[in-house]
């Protein structure tokens, strides 16, 4: 038994990747992934931060997810029957001004700073702050969550990176620095430990067992490291291009070098708009005439791009703002794509990471401290809508929309909610907005015209 399993094992590796020889010994490898996070998460963060804040390929990169993910924010929905649930939302609408410890943005603001170090540093940290019955969050620096502490305790819980597990494996505490790593008051840094009830870690979890974050900025930071030197010395050859130097000779090799008062690297009395110089017998003049800077050039620029785009899981235009490649279908069939990615990182990371904790806590606050008459149980279940998603050709999409509600196929909460908007808020404008127009005796039509894909909407309506 164990002799046939020893032969299956070193049998031939058919698959070409896991071959040797002179291709296979040149392809590197990752054969503990949990061990390169750990050991590469800090200088990845730092280098990633840096480009953030100096490459603009980067920057862009970044405020494409922020965008992309929160926009303006998502909002949550309380499930409750009527009128709890229009209760709990108005409470919780009023709450997104307090919500943030340092009062200075609102819930929304939040979520945007948390993706944005999500995004750049692999992972964002938040505490609760409650102060009596009310709370409120704090997201501080993930370099405050202590990696260098990885220790057995006596208890039995280990610590791996500042964050503390039990005997199952399950997170029950995260050790936290209460201020940012200076040089000005290092040593005087205090670790607290807080219950894993009190934080919110929230990362995109690549490997079983990760306990911290990577930045998603791992791909690309050598393309984008590269890309930035490379266009460094392309600018040089650019103003060196564009610099018009003359140099004049003599048949005879009497004038000296670079004659003439000398300031710097250039000549004092050169060349005026307009000037006509006569050169002295046997004298002649010759310009620079600097290599120019061909079509292949823009091209290697424009597939590097796309590669980092690619590596930040990006279409590409949103990258760059270059849209002179870009055609009605190609976008389409990209934007949907990407929808989809946004959309599952939205409820798998944010919502569930960060959004729901915030609502569960809060919530619970609220009923037990009677400012609303509910029980827990109650007050809990919520959905969270997202931005509104901008369709690339309203008029299609918007009839597609329409089909699709009265065939059954779609509800109109859940056609509302893709606006990002609250039903039951819409609801209550549009009769106010009908009651308002019928007590003025206005009129307005409500049944949009027949329009015909193939014609202009004002041709279709005329």
């Amino acid at each position: 038994m164990f002799e046939r399993l020893r032969k299956l094992l070193s049998g031939t590796r058919s698959y070409q990747a896991a071959q040797g020889g002179r291709r296979g010994s040149a392809m590197r490898t990752m054969h503990h992934p949990l061990q390169s996070i750990a050991a590469s998460r800090g200088t990845l963060a730092a280098r990633a931060r840096y480009l953030a804040a100096n490459n603009p390929l980067a920057a862009s990169g970044v405020e494409a997810w922020v965008s992309a993910l929160v926009g303006t924010g998502v909002k949550g929905q309380a499930k409750a029957g009527a009128p709890l649930r229009g209760i709990l939302n108005d409470a919780f609408e009023n709450w997104t001004d307090e919500a943030d410890a340092d009062g200075l943005t609102d819930f929304y603001g939040m979520q945007a700073l948390i993706v944005r170090r999500v995004v750049i540093d692999g992972e964002a940290v938040a505490i609760f702050v409650q102060d009596g019955d009310r709370i409120s969050i704090r997201v501080v620096e993930a370099e405050q969550l202590d990696a260098s502490y990885t220790a057995n305790l006596t208890n039995g819980n280990v610590v791996v990176q500042g964050v503390e597990h039990d005997a199952s494996g399950k997170r029950v505490a995260f050790h936290v620095f209460d201020r940012p790593a200076s040089m000005d008051y290092a040593s005087l840094r205090q670790r607290t430990r807080y219950p894993a009830s009190e934080v919110m870690h929230v990362f995109r979890r690549e490997v079983p067992g990760q306990v911290r974050g990577i930045s998603w900025f791992a791909p690309v930071i050598v393309r984008l490291n590269d890309l930035d030197g490379w266009r460094d010395a392309q600018m040089v050859r650019q103003r060196m291009a564009a610099m018009l130097a003359g140099f004049i000779t003599s048949a005879d090799g009497t004038a000296s070098p670079m004659e003439g008062d000398q300031t710097g690297s250039s000549v004092v009395g050169g060349f005026e708009p307009g000037t006509l110089q006569y050169l002295q017998p046997g004298e002649d003049i010759r310009f620079s005439d600097p290599a120019k800077i061909g079509a292949e050039v823009i091209d290697f620029a424009d597939i590097t791009e796309r590669e980092i785009a690619v590596g930040l899981g990006l279409p590409d235009y949103l990258l760059s703002g270059d849209l002179s490649d870009v055609n009605y279908s190609s976008i389409r069939a990209g934007m949907v794509e990407f929808r989809r990615r946004v959309e599952a990182l939205q409820h798998s990371l944010l919502a569930f990471q960060f959004l729901r904790p915030v609502w569960r806590r809060w919530a619970t606050l609220e009923v037990l401290s009677g400012r609303v008459d509910a029980t827990v149980a109650d007050a809990l279940p919520v959905s969270w809508i997202t931005p509104k998603v901008h369709w690339v050709d309203p008029a299609k999409d918007v009839r597609a929309e329409i089909e699709a509600v009265a065939a059954g196929l779609m509800s109109r909460r859940e056609a509302v909610a893709a606006r990002g908007i609250d039903i039951e808020q819409l609801d209550q404008e549009i009769a106010a907005d009908n009651a308002r127009a019928a007590g003025l005796g206005l009129t307005f039509s409500t049944t949009p015209p027949a329009a015909n894909d193939n014609q202009p909407a004002a041709q279709a309506a005329a």
